[in-house]
């Protein structure tokens, strides 16, 4: 399902490889993480009390979205794609 969301004809930055959970996965540099991982097909991105989370506002204000990058807890909306980061559940 990689990349069947994006349009073919918009020119977009060279797309560099990151891991979520372990797969390997490509996204456009600079492309909002969570976007990258909708992109890729990956809408559960962790577990909340109850339910499962994903993304959901993308503008950073519920934190529906959080995962651990390189370790450290973050809103995949608000975290740019880079090459070689490495993306868990939180």
């Amino acid at each position: 399902m990689s990349g069947s969301l994006r349009i073919a004809s918009v020119a977009r930055p060279a797309e560099v490889a990151f891991s979520f959970d372990g797969a390997t996965l490509r996204a456009p540099v600079g492309e909002s993480l969570a976007a990258a991982l909708i992109a890729a097909g990956l809408r559960r991105l962790g577990e909340g009390p109850g339910s499962p989370r994903a993304a959901f506002c993308m503008m950073g204000t519920c934190q529906q979205c959080l995962v651990r990058v390189d370790g450290r807890l973050a809103q995949a909306c608000l975290v740019p794609v880079r090459a070689g980061m490495a993306v868990t559940p939180a």
